[in-house]
C-alpha cells in the first residue's frame, strides 16, 4: 500500500488524531476519525436510501471527521483524481 499523508486535524490533541490519507495504489481516500456514539451509529444504520440497505455491514464503519478538515479532504480528492489520470 502506498499511503500519501494529506493532513491531520489542526486542533488535534495528544490522544486524538483525525487524519486524511490517499491510498495511491487503490485510488482511495483513507480516513481516521472519531467513532460515532451509539445514537449516531443507530441513526446511520436505520437509514434506508436508494442503493443503501438498512444496517452497517461488518466490513464498513461510520467515522466522524471535523468540518475544519474540509480543505484536507478536498486536497485528498484532488490527489486521487490526479492519480487516476496517470493510468
Amino acid at each position: 500500500m502506498s499511503l500519501q499523508f494529506i493532513g491531520i486535524d489542526p486542533q488535534t490533541g495528544d490522544e486524538e488524531s483525525p487524519t486524511v490519507w490517499v491510498d495511491q495504489d487503490k485510488k482511495e481516500l483513507v480516513f481516521q476519525g472519531w467513532k460515532p456514539g451509539p445514537e449516531l451509529e443507530a441513526e446511520c444504520a436505520a437509514l434506508e436510501l436508494p442503493g443503501h440497505a438498512i444496517g452497517i455491514p461488518d466490513t464498513e464503519a461510520v467515522v466522524r471527521i471535523p468540518a475544519r478538515m474540509v480543505d484536507m479532504i478536498r486536497e485528498a480528492c484532488d490527489a486521487v483524481e490526479r492519480a487516476d489520470q496517470v493510468r
